[in-house]
């Protein structure tokens, strides 16, 4: 299939400057999915390789062919919306097949290529309904069609399932995700929810402030951050964070003094600029903490709340320092607010970060 590149992309509106030097190089076949918070750019950098927002500077190429300043339809690409962008007059056949009428194709060849891609999504029984006949993950199916029949070089997806119940949300991650291995299609896909992100991507982009953060694959992010901002956002929940400095250094260990005067022992990375005296944070993930006292630390804390989810529960504790932390334990945990508890970890599994977010860990 195709291989798209941003090649220092600016993005501006007035005065503004919301895209900020972005350069990337995005392989054939891959599911990329572009990540962050609200307003962090992810949209807007999607809408530029759609030619729906135009560069004030850089450039964008989709298989080796410059394609920033073509206009949406020449560019080789179909874009599915958050909000479906169905024609309410039109059947379901009637949406899928719009774009292949319009570039005239034959009925025969149109007829084929909608039948085709509605078994695909399971939706040949709705060929003849209208768009106010469906429910939203039929509706989505639709879009999605749409978009298959036109055999674009690049498939865009701009937040797809926000408008979708989180039951129904998961099984279409899973169908998308199945879509993908069926088609070997390039996909750039857009969303704020980093488990659509972790679970879908072949390659996530991190953004923030209209710049990248990191790219990589969703375990090498997961377990690698370079920062303190792509730790703390990708995971759910997010990784604790434990203010401290650093009181001695030897050996690639870094000796932390927390807020509470405690001490930790925590690995860090040969090449870091790990000094006695920075200010430092340890982070370290829910799902490495217990409260079976096992590894070779632990820290202490009040549990100020219970979030029971049947397999699993979320402690949320208050330290002594005032830090809060949330630990994950089994379902059938016996434990209740307002206990004091212990809490064991092994500080292999905890990573550093400098005050400025650097990431100091081994990696």
């Amino acid at each position: 299939m195709a291989y798209v590149e941003i090649i220092s992309a600016v993005k501006a509106f007035g005065n503004i400057e919301v895209i900020h030097d972005v350069s990337l190089a995005l392989e054939k076949s891959e599911l990329t999915v572009f990540v962050g918070p609200s307003g962090c750019g992810k949209t807007t950098l999607l809408r530029l390789i759609a030619g729906l927002e135009t560069l004030n500077s850089g450039q964008i190429n989709i298989n080796g062919r410059r394609i920033d300043g073509l206009p949406p339809s020449d560019r080789g690409i179909a874009m599915v919306f958050q909000n479906y962008a169905l024609y309410p007059h039109m059947s379901v056949y009637q949406n899928m097949s719009f774009g292949l009428r319009l570039a005239r194709h034959k009925k025969e060849y149109i007829d084929n290529k909608v039948r085709e891609t509605a078994d695909i999504l399971q939706i040949t029984e709705l060929l003849d309904r209208k768009p106010k006949e469906l429910s939203g993950g039929q509706r989505q199916r639709v879009a999605i069609g749409r978009a298959i029949v036109r055999e674009p070089q690049v498939f865009l997806f701009d937040e797809p399932l926000s408008n979708l119940d989180a039951k129904l949300r998961v099984q279409m991650r899973v169908e998308l995700a199945r879509l993908h291995n069926r088609l070997r299609a390039t996909m750039i896909y857009v969303t704020h929810d980093q488990v659509e992100a972790m679970t879908m991507a072949n390659k996530i982009v991190v953004l923030r402030d209209g710049g990248v953060e990191q790219v990589g694959s969703p375990l090498e992010i997961y377990k690698h951050p370079k920062n303190r901002f792509v730790a703390g956002f990708i995971g759910s929940p997010s990784m604790n964070f434990l203010e401290g400095q650093i009181i001695n250094t030897k050996d690639n260990i870094a000796t932390v003094s927390l807020n509470g005067g405690q001490q930790l022992h925590i690995p860090h990375s040969s090449n870091a600029a790990v000094t006695t005296g920075s200010q430092v944070a340890i982070g370290i993930r829910p799902k490495a903490l217990t409260t079976d006292e096992t590894g070779d630390a632990s820290i202490s804390g009040k549990v100020y709340a219970v979030e029971r989810l049947g397999g699993e529960t979320y402690l949320y504790v208050h330290m002594p320092d005032g830090q809060e932390i949330t630990v994950h334990v089994s379902g059938d945990k016996a434990l209740s607010t307002g206990e004091v508890i212990s809490i064991g970890f092994r500080t292999s599994q905890c990573q550093l970060f400098h005050q400025n977010g650097e990431s100091l860990s081994v990696s």
